[in-house]
């Protein structure tokens, strides 16, 4: 299979099928997501469940909500 880069993943979900890319953006940073960088916060949970995983004061992933991301215990 020919690899295919994320940018060109996105600009394919942007142009193809329409998606607003800035609108995402602009819905993804709330006062929250602010006030949870300044905080130095690692994670935050957005308004819909998911988990706006943060690095650096930067948005680096994001999880659906219900996926449990912690280690598994094995006993």
């Amino acid at each position: 299979m020919t690899g295919i880069s994320d940018h060109a993943v996105l600009r394919f979900i942007e142009r193809v099928y329409g998606v607003d890319i800035e609108k995402v953006r602009a819905e993804m940073n709330t006062p929250a997501l602010a006030s949870a960088v300044e905080f130095g916060a690692r994670c935050l949970i957005g308004r819909h469940g998911e988990r706006l995983v943060i690095r650096d004061g930067i948005v680096v992933t994001v999880i659906a909500k219900g996926r449990y991301v912690g280690k598994t215990i094995r006993t």
